[in-house]
C-alpha cells in the first residue's frame, strides 16, 4: 500500500531542479534552430545549456576580457561626459 499523494502539494523540501521559462519570438526561434543545427543538439533544453556553457567559456578568455572592459568602460566614460553614444 503507497501513500496516497494529493495534486499540487510538495512532498519533498529540498528543491533539486530550477526550472524557467523561456519565451521566444520569431527571429529567436529561428536562430535557436540554427545553433541547435550547428551544434547537432534536437532538444531545446540541452541547446540552451550547452549554448550558455560555450559563451562563457568564450567571455571568459583573456582576450574577450579585454575587449568587454575596454567597450564597458568607454560606455560608462562617454555616459559620464555626456558624450553621444552610439545605436
Amino acid at each position: 500500500m503507497g501513500i496516497k499523494k494529493e495534486p499540487f502539494v510538495r512532498y519533498n523540501l529540498e528543491k533539486t531542479r530550477d526550472v524557467i521559462t523561456i519565451s521566444l519570438n520569431a527571429e529567436e526561434r529561428k536562430n535557436l534552430e540554427e545553433w541547435k543545427h550547428l551544434i547537432q543538439q534536437e532538444k531545446d533544453g540541452t541547446a540552451f545549456k550547452q549554448l550558455a556553457g560555450l559563451g562563457a567559456k568564450v567571455l571568459q578568455q583573456p582576450i574577450q576580457k579585454l575587449i568587454l572592459s575596454t567597450v564597458l568602460n568607454n560606455y560608462r566614460k562617454n555616459k559620464r561626459l555626456g558624450v553621444i553614444t552610439f545605436d
